[in-house]
């Protein structure tokens, strides 16, 4: 299965919001839910996951949404979204929202 396709955020990327490195850890776990897992499989959300790291650092910082489109067109886009302190990193479909 091809990864998705980072499309570009909404924002610019030198927007003072554009502050968001997608950098997972004890305070800031990477969750996901089951529809994402089941329609993208977990080794995809990880691939993604993976590109938006690079991107993130590249940028020094990226919006807390980021939307990766699927090569499919059958299947759903994937969403990540980086909560503030305290929350998570959290890759879900936008039904899940």
């Amino acid at each position: 299965m091809p990864v998705p396709t980072l499309k570009p955020q909404e924002i610019p990327l030198d927007h003072a919001d554009s502050n968001n490195m997608f950098q997972p850890g004890h305070e800031k776990p990477l969750v996901a839910t089951p529809a994402a897992i089941e329609a993208h499989t977990l080794e995809i959300i990880l691939a993604c996951h993976a590109v938006l790291r690079q991107k993130a650092d590249e940028h020094n910082g990226l919006d807390y949404l980021q939307v990766f489109k699927s090569p499919a067109d059958s299947s759903p886009d994937l969403w990540f979204i980086e909560d503030g302190p305290g929350g998570a990193i959290s890759a879900i479909l936008p039904t899940d929202y």
